[in-house]
């Protein structure tokens, strides 16, 4: 373990070029080859390559490359990059992520969280730490399995050829396959797997000690190769179901690791958010909370608009709907842009013309982020008379509020006047 990182926080769209300082920290080409390989011939869709240098894109998070961590972070408005933003977009990140339950903390361990991160990666690391500090205090569950082995007492099926075999000499002894019932099942292999790893690529000072309490009080277990299967395969019951957590962090981190085969030096780590979701997650969750009716709303309905002679039918799927009493429909549509005062894009625009006339929607709006609260009107142009037609499309920005619960609040106000429900 290297817990001398270098650490570099940008925002999303933010471009990186070579020798660039951030902060007093240097990127250097090591960083940039880096991220040249992880790219690869397929690309991610992360960042995009540019000469020299990298321009991330819409997403948000962190990526781990080696013992450089590189932390993306939203921004909406265009203030100063200064350590002051940086620190306040990080929270509001991640109590974004909280709001839509992209962390999902439900169990009693996770009452209280005693780091302050200095990246995503860290409160997942936390997390997942915590969790397994809470099952070793109540207990490990131990399970039946099926062992092949030598026994001294008879239990089991004898397997008599590899009795002979190995017994000739020690006849006190027994070849049997058997049941047994122990520690040593499949959860607590992910677990164990998973401690060593943090423990491997962990920079972060504040979580060392925990990790070496955690490797040394966990029994060892063999191991094992993980892929999406042996998750998919995992039954929770009564029994385990306090497992679930730990096991839900420990799938995020083990199958977003991508190893260095050719060096082993560069192994990459990306827990990523595309913002667009996240943005439209939020809003509805936010709508959701206060709304008078919570089945009136939802979220990522699909509907088919054309059908092939042959082949599969195209489907239309707005961001959020709401039914209001009265029987009207008003359909929302989210973008995480920040529009400086511009109109929004054309493309937004006859999105949101195609939604109103499917769904015979009554209101329609696009939902942006902004330094301040701020709704106005804007009507479609009937083709025929070339004057105002009756639909129009509402651009409605929210201002973007530091104390998230503050910021909730006025999600639904702001589009309760604006929506009367």
């Amino acid at each position: 373990m290297n817990l001398n990182r270098k650490h570099f926080t940008v925002f999303e769209h933010q471009t990186l070029k070579l020798n660039q300082e951030i902060e007093g920290v240097k990127f250097g080409s090591n960083h940039l080859k880096a991220l040249q390989g992880f790219f690869g011939e397929k690309g991610v869709p992360y960042y995009a390559l540019i000469h020299n240098g990298v321009r991330f894109n819409e997403h948000v998070g962190v990526i781990q490359i080696g013992e450089t961590v590189i932390e993306v972070l939203p921004k909406a408005d265009n203030l100063s990059d200064s350590p002051d933003q940086k620190a306040k977009w990080r929270d509001i990140l991640i109590d974004m992520l909280f709001t839509i339950d992209a962390f999902n903390i439900h169990s009693p361990s996770s009452s209280s969280l005693k780091l302050k991160p200095n990246s995503i990666l860290d409160l997942y690391f936390e997390m997942f730490i915590q969790e397994v500090e809470y099952l070793l205090h109540t207990g490990l569950i131990k399970r039946y399995r099926k062992k092949e082995g030598n026994v001294l007492s008879l239990k089991g099926n004898l397997l008599f050829n590899r009795h002979l075999q190995r017994n000739l000499v020690h006849q006190e002894r027994f070849y049997t396959h058997h049941s047994t019932y122990d520690m040593q099942h499949k959860l607590h292999c992910i677990l164990y797997k998973t401690i060593c790893f943090i423990k491997q690529i962990n920079t972060n000072v504040g979580l060392h000690s925990r990790l070496g309490s955690l490797s040394l009080n966990f029994p060892e277990m063999p191991d094992i190769k993980i892929t999406e299967s042996v998750f998919q395969k995992i039954a929770y019951s009564r029994k385990n179901h306090q497992y679930q957590k730990s096991i839900e962090i420990a799938r995020l981190i083990l199958l977003k690791f991508h190893p260095d085969i050719k060096l082993g030096r560069n192994n990459v780590l990306a827990i990523m958010f595309d913002m667009n979701k996240l943005w439209e997650q939020f809003v509805y969750t936010s709508l959701r909370k206060f709304i008078k009716h919570p089945s009136a709303i939802t979220a990522q309905t699909t509907k088919s608009f054309w059908k092939p002679k042959d082949g599969y039918h195209s489907k239309i799927r707005p961001d959020i709907i709401v039914n209001h009493y009265s029987g009207n429909c008003v359909v929302l549509d989210t973008k995480w842009k920040n529009l400086n005062g511009y109109n929004p894009s054309p493309d937004d625009l006859r999105q949101m013309y195609i939604y109103h006339s499917y769904y015979n929607a009554d209101k329609v709006a696009l939902i942006y982020p902004g330094t301040n609260n701020f709704i106005t009107k804007g009507k479609y142009i009937d083709p025929i008379t070339g004057k105002d037609s009756d639909n129009e499309c509402s651009i409605v920005l929210l201002g973007i509020e530091s104390d998230i619960k503050t910021w909730q609040k006025n999600i639904y106000i702001e589009l309760n006047k604006w929506l009367e429900i």
